[in-house]
């Protein structure tokens, strides 16, 4: 009892001798009252030799009609574990023209050392909008952003479009179902036809901040365009995204580079080894998720077998999730453990009747297309 009561009786004197420190010049500081700064690491393993950075393409700031001075998106994307990230400042679109001198490549400017300080890679953008339909694009890569502008903006206008693409941008369609109830606005129309025609489309954002575009995943797939998954923020990211819960985080594009450079993402959003990620879901073609997933989840050898009084035996058996990712699996195969979740680097325990080859599992918190979920298999 004397020993609790010391020990009790030093922790008490060594709140107040830290409380005292805190004290300066008759200033007491509340450091217990700040907002603890530190950056968020998001695990995920190389796949198949590439490195996976994590992406958001799609974000505004007060020199259009977001909420935030640039700089604050530098901070988000740093706290938040991102990689690499786009300022997509409207060509038209000026909310706060009556109080800020408009500069379309101001966003890029203001924070291009600064992203270089907290080693994020800043790509250069800007979104060009049309009418809905077929409504807005996004144009990274870009040279100069203020060639861009087109006043009169109509559904039938390509030519700022066009000009983006003279500077060889990356171009994708914004958010296709954002208006569904708008004829036409959730429909591959003549107008995107045509950009598709002139290699002047080369993916669409099938995540929107909280929203799922799931007739854009098959076009993605049908047509070969990149899958990209993106906040669209305009107000703080916390203000949109719960970040004090466990688990969540931020809408982005994973992206399957061989280097860590702009010159690497850009190679891997032509060549398409992107996966949209948002809430639990993963989203894009088969082949880059499976092999993301094959990347994360392992099956362990079997390490007991149990007789039972059937005359059959079930082994069991470790799996293992090495990410930060997160994953719901139900059984369409075999004799087994029926649903498993893995949650970020995690493993669980599962059974399986012995003697089978092989166990599978649809992965139900991805889609490689609109009506399907990636399907992975384990030899057994």
């Amino acid at each position: 009892m004397k020993t609790k009561l010391l020990i009790l009786s030093s922790l008490v004197s060594f709140a107040f001798l830290l409380q005292a420190q805190e004290i300066s010049n008759g200033v007491m500081r509340f450091n217990e009252q700040r907002n603890p700064i530190y950056r968020e690491i998001i695990n995920i393993p190389e796949v198949n030799g590439y490195q996976v950075l994590k992406c958001d393409f799609h974000t505004h700031t007060v020199f259009s009609d977001g909420q935030v001075w640039p700089t604050i998106r530098v901070q988000e994307a740093w706290e938040g574990g991102l990689d690499a990230m786009a300022v997509t400042d409207h060509a038209e679109r000026q909310r706060h023209e009556d109080f800020i001198k408009i500069d379309r490549n101001a966003s890029y400017e203001l924070i291009e050392e600064l992203s270089k300080k907290n080693n994020i890679i800043l790509i250069r953008g800007a979104e060009i909008s049309r009418q809905t339909p077929p409504g807005h694009f996004n144009a990274i890569f870009i040279e100069d952003a203020s060639s861009l502008i087109k006043d009169n903006a109509n559904e039938k206008d390509l030519e700022a479009i066009m000009k983006a693409f003279e500077q060889d941008a990356f171009i994708f369609w914004n958010h296709p179902g954002w208006k569904p109830n708008v004829k036409g606005s959730y429909e591959w129309i003549p107008f995107v036809e045509e950009l598709y025609k002139k290699n002047a489309l080369h993916g669409i954002e099938v995540i929107n901040g909280f929203g799922f575009h799931m007739k854009a995943l098959d076009w993605c797939i049908d047509k070969g365009l990149t899958v990209l998954g993106n906040t669209d923020a305009h107000n703080l990211i916390g203000r949109g995204y719960d970040l004090s819960e466990e688990y969540v985080h931020r809408t982005m594009t994973l992206v399957m580079v061989k280097e860590r450079t702009p010159e690497s993402v850009r190679e891997a959003l032509k060549a398409g080894r992107t996966v949209a990620w948002a809430s639990k879901y993963l989203v894009g073609k088969e082949e880059h998720v499976k092999n993301l997933v094959n990347a994360c989840v392992k099956l362990l050898p079997s390490h007991f077998s149990q007789e039972n009084q059937n005359g059959t035996k079930t082994n069991f058996y470790e799996i293992q999730n090495n990410s930060d990712l997160y994953f719901e699996l139900e059984l369409t195969s075999g004799k087994g453990t029926k649903k498993i979740t893995l949650y970020p680097m995690s493993s669980q325990l599962i059974s399986a009747e012995a003697g089978q080859q092989s166990i599978s599992y649809d992965v139900t918190t991805s889609y490689v297309r609109s009506d399907k979920h990636l399907n992975i298999s384990f030899s057994l």
